[in-house]
């Protein structure tokens, strides 16, 4: 069986698949449900809706955990197939419209990990629940991210970029051009604590206090995992965070740090490191009791520090606008043609993954025998 690999690069290929499809009336034309799998749970929005395709069900479920443990994807079966069933009920839409799912970094892991169990799932899942599932490729997701922003932002999105930290990946998403990396703040703490020699055992490691040749090789870690971010003498990148490891943890604690009013932004590279290299050497109760930070960020709060100076150091960019919003894929998702098209080729594309991995998204679907 031939299979045809776009000759454009995968972000050309986004922007005329899926940004354009606002102007075409793809929405307009076609029913559609869409399901954004991410690391710790699922959203589905719909076409049929107003607010077009805003996500208005989720379910949470741990999808790092599992693989984490080497458990697989398969762990979550039962709660996935149950969500593709049950979201469009219980989110009042229309259950005849086409449904589409895509998934994100966890499944990417997975396939890296396990890919023929991954593979076999995915056509379990499809068939009971009629709902097919594509690992979505990061440059891809890249661009959702940035299509959600602009829908949800509007004027107040007055950089070129978008940084969006999930779980288990970042995106830096322009408009004509993104990166993205496998260092979410889950998986890059956990990065940093193996590089480290934290003991891991019992879930996230304490990472605080680090000494000085510590942090020196936790930034260098990060350096060398963002170093293509920006092309090699390429200008800036203007920078607005969008996700609540920035919004909730990293800028109220430096604001805080700093004796900055809450809520003050932009946020500066340089005061940044600053509280970096004051807070890396305290114990982690005594950041907490000094910043007043919230448990459930406290954890969490110098790795998410340390991703994010990386990037602003990798993009050049001496401050960073923060605007929190909860970003989905499902917008981007709803309008992608070429992952709808994949529906009718649906087999077809579970052995190109098998071949090709996520690459597969952009072979053709046209060039596959009789639809399924």
């Amino acid at each position: 069986m031939p299979t045809t690999v776009a000759r454009r690069s995968p972000w050309q290929l986004l922007l005329g698949l899926v940004l354009g499809a606002a102007s075409s009336g793809a929405l307009a034309q076609e029913c559609r449900v869409a399901f954004d799998i991410g690391s710790s749970g699922v959203r589905a929005g719909t076409s049929a809706r107003s607010g077009g395709g805003t996500a208005t069900a989720r379910v949470d479920i741990d999808y790092l955990g599992p693989l984490a443990a080497g458990l697989g994807l398969q762990a979550s079966e039962a709660a996935t197939a149950a969500a593709l069933r049950e979201l469009p009920r219980q989110g009042g839409f229309d259950t005849s419209c086409a449904p589409m799912a895509g998934g994100f970094s966890a499944w990417r892991q997975a396939l890296r990990q396990a890919p023929d169990a991954t593979v076999a799932l995915m056509a379990r899942l499809h068939v009971q629940t009629g709902v097919p599932v594509l690992v979505v490729p990061q440059v891809i997701e890249g661009g959702y991210g940035h299509l959600a922003a602009q829908l949800q932002l509007g004027a107040r999105l007055s950089t070129s970029h978008v940084l969006d930290i999930g779980g288990g990946s970042l995106q830096v998403a322009g408009r004509h051009s993104g990166f993205g990396a496998e260092l979410g703040q889950k998986s890059w703490h956990q990065t940093l604590c193996r590089a480290l020699g934290r003991d891991t055992t019992e879930g996230p490691c304490a990472l605080a206090p680090l000494s000085a040749p510590e942090l020196a090789s936790a930034r260098a870690l990060a350096r060398d995992a963002l170093a293509t971010l920006r092309p090699e003498g390429g200008p800036p990148l203007g920078l607005t965070a969008v996700s609540r490891p920035v919004t909730r943890g990293v800028l109220p604690a430096v604001n805080t740090w700093a004796g900055r009013p809450p809520g003050t932004q932009p946020l500066a590279s340089e005061t940044l490191s600053s509280a970096i290299d004051a807070l890396a050497p305290l114990p982690l109760a005594a950041t907490i009791d000094r910043l007043a930070v919230a448990p459930q960020h406290a954890g969490y709060l110098l790795s998410d520090m340390l991703l994010v100076e990386g990037v602003m150091r990798a993009a050049g960019a001496p401050s960073l606008a923060v605007f929190e919003t909860d970003l989905a894929n499902v917008p981007g998702l709803l309008r992608d043609e070429q992952a709808y098209a994949w529906r009718l080729h649906y087999n077809c594309y579970l052995s190109r993954l098998a071949q090709l991995g996520p690459d597969a998204y952009f072979t053709s679907p046209a060039s596959c025998n009789a639809p399924r």
